[in-house]
């Protein structure tokens, strides 16, 4: 049973461009529908991380939005980091589902339960499934109901809207 996703944010939860404006401000684009979709799994009891490489204030407001219990940026080791959440909550590799698209989350992808890359990820990264969405544009969103739909926790997600 998948109890936590561990999400990496460029690439993932957003389309990887970084925009900055003319004051030198860092700008980030979040898929809604992802948003919806980690707020709802969490919502549930469902545990989310996100465990990215760079730092950016962006991510932290949006991590807050969305009840996303762990935040860890700057990581270099995201094994590392999940062993460590995965030891506090008393849950195992088997027990997550992460999602990532480079291949510097090639080692926390293959230790977990339940591995997924967006479309647009590199070739040579080999996960369980590759999702038909890109990273920003909904990927998350297809991730989280394709564990849903597996899971048979459709009542369990619908409730609250029936």
């Amino acid at each position: 049973m998948i109890e936590i996703l561990f999400l990496d944010v460029d690439g993932c939860l957003t389309d990887g461009g970084i925009y900055y404006t003319n004051s030198g401000d860092e700008l980030k684009r979040f898929d809604v529908k992802d948003g919806f979709a980690i707020y709802q799994w969490n919502k549930m009891g469902k545990l989310s991380a996100i465990i990215t490489g760079r730092e950016s204030k962006l991510v932290e407001k949006r991590a807050k939005e969305l009840g996303i219990k762990y935040l860890f940026q700057g990581v270099s080791d995201k094994f590392q980091v999940a062993s460590e959440i995965l030891k506090k909550e008393n849950l195992s590799f088997e027990n997550v589902a992460a999602i990532g698209d480079d291949y510097n989350d090639m080692k926390l992808l293959n230790a977990v339960g339940l591995s997924f890359k967006p479309s647009g990820a590199m070739s040579l990264l080999k996960t369980d499934i590759t999702l038909s969405k890109d990273g920003g544009k909904g990927a998350v969103r297809e991730m989280i109901e394709l564990i849903i739909e597996k899971e048979n926790l459709q009542e369990q997600w619908l409730k609250q809207w029936l």
